[in-house]
């Protein structure tokens, strides 16, 4: 059924594609895309089949997303993140899931996971209150995920849930004036003092451990998939899917066009516009590969009931973020060789050439590493706090230490299972020396203040 809904999205792609303007100049994906998408299927792909979805392979959901993006960017950004959304909303409980999809099946979800508002605990579950940007579609959207940290009174680590909230809870400010990704409307969500009940919450803590309360109901192997696998493919399928539009229209573009600097020659006769273009068409063909690989890969793995490995969840998280850098790098040559029109406002490689650059700060940070803890007692800080500590290894092997990326909740026993192939996740300002006075954590025995380390498994 998942190919037939890939088929319609096929067939919608030619009008996607002529409202991409459109989508620029009122800074939100057109309203007859979403309900064509809608009609087509497209957002059911990955809610659980109890509420009316079609519980698809996610290979085949990010097929999709490419083909959109790779017509108009902005429009394929939100597919991706709001069509991703029904796939969470089948972790929560039954009752956040029967709350959205009850009275209506085809309710859609928009999102800001970034903890910038307020929690406050009370009787039954939780009050919000504050400010959330980035809710890319939240204008075609009737529920949201907002982020936010619940605090321990003791001075423990902060337990941070995704909280789920009706149209009426909240109000959508126009904020949404960028170069990049302009027409996807991630606008900023405005919440004041807004009741969350306790079931409408789903923690970090649960999507970390692959333990849902929603897996109750929803026991297909879709749902067993790792949170952050899943999420940062979302964000790096799109952009594959616009650096290959890119790349389309610069074909069309090319194939006729003349150079006056050398004598009249047709471009597609310059060898080195072949060279810019093969080096271009090879790292799209590379970022898209290798992240559909890991996707397979994933489910295959989780069809079968075995474990993710770390080896696999890593590799994931390499492909997605140099297959970010990979397709901006084969839309900056594309861009380089399309001369003079490419400045055009008009010009559909100029606006595929804005539109990777809005997500390249969330997704790629240059300089990633993962720092070692050498033999030996040693202490991570990440932002002046403690974030882990880490034994000896019985082996005396090298370590790496991991963080939660909202809260440093990783124990002792989860480094020992690990063993060296964990990672640091934030920014390790100050590596501390080892106790009893030996050399800082480091590589080499050479201190790496500032640092930032790879970022999710």
């Amino acid at each position: 059924m998942s190919e037939q809904v890939l088929r319609v999205v096929r067939d919608l792609l030619p009008g996607i594609a002529a409202r991409a303007a459109e989508a620029e100049a009122a800074r939100r994906i057109p309203e007859p895309t979403v309900k064509e998408l809608a009609d087509a299927g497209f957002f059911r792909l990955l809610q659980p089949k109890a509420f009316g979805g079609r519980e698809a392979h996610p290979a085949e959901f990010y097929e999709a997303v490419r083909e959109i993006a790779a017509a108009c960017g902005s429009t394929g950004w939100v597919a991706s993140v709001v069509g991703v959304h029904a796939w969470q909303l089948g972790l929560f409980p039954v009752r956040a899931q029967e709350d959205v999809w009850g009275a209506d099946p085809d309710a859609r979800v928009s999102s800001s996971f970034a903890p910038t508002g307020t929690v406050t605990p009370v009787d039954g579950g939780f009050r919000l209150d504050g400010r959330w940007s980035f809710s890319s579609g939240c204008d075609h959207a009737d529920w949201v995920f907002l982020g936010g940290l619940i605090h321990d009174a003791d001075g423990g680590p902060p337990d941070m849930r995704t909280f789920l909230l009706p149209r009426a809870d909240y109000r959508i400010e126009d904020v949404w004036n960028t170069i990049g990704l302009r027409g996807t409307g991630s606008n900023d969500i405005v919440v004041e003092d807004a009741f969350v009940p306790e079931h409408r919450t789903l923690s970090f803590a649960d999507t970390s451990a692959l333990a849902c309360p929603g897996q109750e109901l929803n026991t297909g192997a879709l749902y067993k998939l790792p949170y952050a696998a899943v999420f940062s493919t979302t964000i790096s399928m799109p952009i594959a899917g616009m650096a290959q539009g890119a790349l389309d229209a610069h074909l069309k573009a090319t194939r006729n066009r003349i150079r006056v600097s050398y004598g009249g020659q047709k471009v597609a006769e310059d060898p080195h516009a072949h060279v810019r273009i093969a080096t271009a068409a090879s790292e799209i063909d590379a970022a898209w590969t290798l992240m559909d690989r890991n996707v397979r890969d994933l489910m295959a793995d989780a069809e079968a009931g075995r474990d993710f490995g770390l080896k696999l969840r890593l590799r994931t998280r390499r492909d997605q973020v140099l297959g970010t850098a990979r397709a901006i790098r084969a839309v900056d040559l594309l861009f380089e060789n399309a001369g003079g029109r490419a400045l055009g406002e008009g010009d559909p490689v100029a606006r595929l050439a804005r539109r990777p650059r809005g997500p390249r700060p969330r997704r790629q940070r240059p300089g990633a590493r993962a720092l070692p803890v050498r033999p030996g007692r040693a202490r991570l800080r990440r932002r002046g706090r403690d974030a882990v500590t880490a034994p000896d290894d019985a082996a005396g092997r090298p370590m790496v230490a991991e963080t939660g990326r909202s809260a440093a909740d990783r124990t002792v026993a989860d480094v020992r299972e690990a063993g060296d192939h964990l990672i640091v996740i934030g920014t390790v300002r100050e590596p501390a020396a080892r106790d009893g006075g030996g050399p800082p954590l480091s590589r080499r025995g050479a201190r790496h203040p500032g640092h930032d380390a790879v970022a999710d498994a």
